[in-house]
């Protein structure tokens, strides 16, 4: 393991929550928005992150190999997806988008943003960004006691 291998995990974290919360962001601006470029009600963006895994590595001969994930190389974005939960639907017979004839005349269908959950996740994202940070600040915070150690 390498001097800044803990800080470069660290640091992917860092990174991946970041564009988390940028998209977060995003599906909070437009949890109202009934007409995309796309055509249709806005739908929710989901970051879909893996774990890093560097092959070859040295594998304990103590440790099953079911049980053995490998050693851990921070993390990676591995796309965007959006969330195909079905759209809210609400009645609102002046809306501009609203359906014009049929059963669902006078309903105009809503983002399925879920305001409640997109903040639960923005705090979990901060988090988890804040937790990276910290180990960052920790491993700064020995580097340079050990040069002072070595200074001596």
């Amino acid at each position: 393991m390498g001097l800044f291998t803990s800080i470069n995990i660290a640091s992917s974290g860092m990174s991946a929550q970041r564009l988390r919360s940028d998209v977060i962001a995003d599906n909070l601006a437009n949890a109202t928005t009934t007409r995309t470029n796309e055509g249709g009600p806005f739908r929710r963006t989901r970051v879909i992150m893996r774990p890093r895994v560097q092959e070859p590595y040295w594998r304990s001969p103590f440790l099953p190999r079911m049980l053995d994930n490998g050693p851990g190389k921070g993390v990676r974005v591995t796309g965007l997806e959006k969330d195909q939960s079905p759209l809210r639907r609400v009645y609102d017979p002046n809306h501009p988008d609203r359906i014009l004839e049929g059963p669902d005349k006078d309903y105009v269908y809503m983002p399925n943003v879920d305001v409640v959950t997109e903040m639960v996740d923005m705090i979990e994202a901060a988090r988890a960004y804040e937790a990276n940070a910290q180990i960052v600040e920790g491993y700064k915070s020995m580097f340079q006691k050990a040069l002072e150690i070595g200074g001596r």
